[in-house]
Protein backbone atom coordinates (compact mmCIF):
# COMPACT_ATOMS: atom_id res chain seq x y z
CA UNK A 1 0.00 0.00 0.00
CA UNK A 2 1.45 3.51 -0.84
CA UNK A 3 2.38 5.85 1.90
CA UNK A 4 0.28 9.49 1.87
CA UNK A 5 1.63 12.48 0.80
CA UNK A 6 1.45 14.75 3.49
CA UNK A 7 3.23 17.24 1.76
CA UNK A 8 0.94 19.09 -0.54
CA UNK A 9 1.68 22.51 -2.36
CA UNK A 10 -0.83 24.02 -1.11
CA UNK A 11 0.80 27.29 -0.86
CA UNK A 12 -1.74 30.58 -0.60
CA UNK A 13 -1.52 33.69 -2.57
CA UNK A 14 -0.94 36.98 -0.39
CA UNK A 15 -3.85 39.40 -1.40
CA UNK A 16 -2.16 41.95 -3.64
CA UNK A 17 -1.76 45.26 -1.56
CA UNK A 18 -1.97 48.40 -4.20
CA UNK A 19 0.08 50.87 -3.11
CA UNK A 20 0.00 54.03 -4.46
CA UNK A 21 3.52 55.52 -6.53
CA UNK A 22 4.94 58.27 -4.95
CA UNK A 23 4.50 61.52 -7.65
CA UNK A 24 7.24 63.27 -8.00
CA UNK A 25 7.77 67.14 -10.06
CA UNK A 26 10.25 66.62 -12.87
CA UNK A 27 11.45 69.14 -14.72
CA UNK A 28 11.21 69.37 -18.69
CA UNK A 29 13.27 66.43 -19.97
CA UNK A 30 16.99 66.75 -20.83
CA UNK A 31 17.49 67.50 -24.55
CA UNK A 32 19.81 64.56 -25.98
CA UNK A 33 21.40 65.50 -28.87
CA UNK A 34 22.59 62.82 -31.24
CA UNK A 35 26.41 62.02 -32.35
CA UNK A 36 27.09 61.90 -35.87
CA UNK A 37 27.59 58.46 -37.12
CA UNK A 38 31.55 57.16 -37.08
CA UNK A 39 33.05 54.90 -39.44
CA UNK A 40 35.65 53.07 -38.61
CA UNK A 41 38.97 51.67 -40.47
CA UNK A 42 40.09 48.39 -40.78
CA UNK A 43 40.85 46.37 -37.77
CA UNK A 44 43.48 45.28 -36.42
CA UNK A 45 44.78 42.68 -33.33
CA UNK A 46 46.73 44.33 -30.27
CA UNK A 47 47.10 41.81 -27.58
CA UNK A 48 47.53 42.80 -23.87
CA UNK A 49 49.66 41.28 -21.30
CA UNK A 50 49.17 41.06 -17.20
CA UNK A 51 51.17 44.12 -16.74
CA UNK A 52 48.53 45.81 -19.41
CA UNK A 53 51.08 46.32 -21.86
CA UNK A 54 50.08 46.58 -25.22
CA UNK A 55 51.47 44.95 -28.56
CA UNK A 56 50.51 44.85 -32.04
CA UNK A 57 51.79 42.66 -34.75
CA UNK A 58 53.87 44.68 -37.59
CA UNK A 59 56.83 43.10 -39.91
CA UNK A 60 56.66 39.90 -38.40
CA UNK A 61 57.08 40.75 -35.06
CA UNK A 62 54.93 41.73 -31.68
CA UNK A 63 56.14 45.33 -31.08
CA UNK A 64 54.68 47.63 -27.96
CA UNK A 65 52.06 49.75 -29.36
CA UNK A 66 51.94 53.39 -28.09
CA UNK A 67 48.16 53.13 -26.38
CA UNK A 68 46.52 51.00 -23.53
CA UNK A 69 43.33 49.03 -24.18
CA UNK A 70 41.67 51.69 -22.03
CA UNK A 71 42.67 54.76 -23.79
CA UNK A 72 41.92 52.61 -27.06
CA UNK A 73 38.12 52.41 -25.73
CA UNK A 74 37.71 56.25 -25.80
CA UNK A 75 38.16 56.65 -29.32
CA UNK A 76 38.09 53.21 -30.91
CA UNK A 77 35.95 50.17 -31.12
CA UNK A 78 37.19 48.01 -29.04
CA UNK A 79 36.10 44.09 -28.94
CA UNK A 80 37.90 41.36 -27.00
CA UNK A 81 38.61 37.94 -28.74
CA UNK A 82 38.33 34.71 -26.77
CA UNK A 83 41.48 32.71 -28.01
CA UNK A 84 44.60 33.95 -25.74
CA UNK A 85 48.03 33.95 -26.84
CA UNK A 86 51.22 32.93 -24.58
CA UNK A 87 48.45 33.93 -21.45
CA UNK A 88 47.98 37.75 -23.41
CA UNK A 89 44.59 38.50 -23.97
CA UNK A 90 43.74 39.21 -27.65
CA UNK A 91 41.71 42.79 -28.88
CA UNK A 92 40.39 43.29 -32.16
CA UNK A 93 40.56 47.30 -32.32
CA UNK A 94 39.17 49.64 -35.37
CA UNK A 95 40.02 52.86 -35.26
CA UNK A 96 37.99 55.50 -36.54
CA UNK A 97 38.42 57.39 -39.96
CA UNK A 98 39.62 60.94 -40.05
CA UNK A 99 36.49 63.01 -41.22
CA UNK A 100 37.32 65.93 -43.33
CA UNK A 101 34.67 68.72 -43.83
Amino acid sequence: MGQKNRHHNNKRQKPRVHTPQATTLKGPPAVVEKKPPVEYGKPFIVLEDDQKSTFIYKGGQWLRHTTTIAECRHDCQVKELPQKINGMTRYEVCSPLAVTA
